[in-house]
């Protein structure tokens, strides 16, 4: 199941049941999972953990030195968790020392062809970045996010769980749970209902987080005295809390 053209590393760990495909090199301090399969021409540089049953595509880059100039060679890590997807070239660096020296992915995301994700970004599970959407550096995802093709976000930027990025989007301050952007830069176009009632979300929560959008772009009020009038709702309703929560931990401020 692996091809004899493939370069692996003395040092690398190769799980049970594992494909790599011709003229893939995998480096030292590479950990691959049982059931993965790695196409051809797939370079993998350590130290990086990749997880059970992922897909990796021909022509990726996984784990390679970051982009960032303070970069220095120090030994920073990639961790990846299960069955995600990384289409055709698609590229994913490690992290870097001046934040927790990890980059690191979830489980069960999609990554379309020649998606970008920078050093110590840190995405969720069950995410869908389309084909060359660009994380920059230090990006968190959180979710059941979708970012649409050539979506590009700044550093240091947070996307909400259930949010949706249309495509073209620029980011440059943080997306809201559930929150629809698009633009350049990125504004509001209303929440993403319809794929909260897709992923099970009562009407009793839906009707909740409508209250709460109208609460924080339509009634005229500073950020301050939405969020305290939403903190009384949260405490009753867990999808509104997380909205709350959201909004209190942003440091470069929400897309309003």
């Amino acid at each position: 199941m692996i091809h004899p053209s493939a370069i692996i590393d003395p040092s690398a760990k190769i799980g049970k049941n594992v494909e790599i495909g011709p003229w893939t090199w995998i480096g030292a301090d590479v950990v691959i999972g049982d059931g993965c399969v790695i196409g051809s021409h797939v370079v993998i540089k350590g130290p990086t953990v990749i997880g059970e049953h992922n897909r990796i595509f021909q022509f990726a880059s996984i784990g390679e030195d970051c982009q960032d100039k303070k970069y220095a060679g120090e030994p920073t890590r990639l961790v990846i968790g299960n069955n995600n997807v990384f289409r055709e070239s698609v590229t994913i660096h490690r992290g870097t020392v001046q934040d927790n020296s990890l980059t690191q992915i979830g489980d069960d995301n999609l990554f379309m062809a020649y998606v970008h994700v920078a050093h110590d970004c840190m995405v969720g599970n069950d995410n869908i970045l389309a084909n060359n959407a660009t994380l920059a550096g230090h990006v968190h995802v959180g979710d059941h996010a979708i970012l649409g093709g050539f979506t590009g976000i700044h550093q240091f930027c947070k996307v909400g769980s259930y949010s949706f990025c249309g495509v073209g989007s620029v980011v440059v301050k943080d997306v809201l749970p559930y929150l629809m952007v698009a633009g350049q830069n990125a504004v509001p176009h209303g929440m993403n209902f319809e794929g909260l009632k897709r992923r099970g979300f009562s009407k009793s929560a839906i009707l909740e987080l409508r209250r709460a959008y109208k609460t924080i772009y339509r009634n005229g009020l500073t950020l301050a005295d939405a969020t305290a009038q939403l903190e009384q709702v949260a405490e009753n309703e867990p999808a509104v809390k997380l909205l709350v929560d959201f909004i209190k931990a942003s440091e470069r401020g929400i897309i309003r």
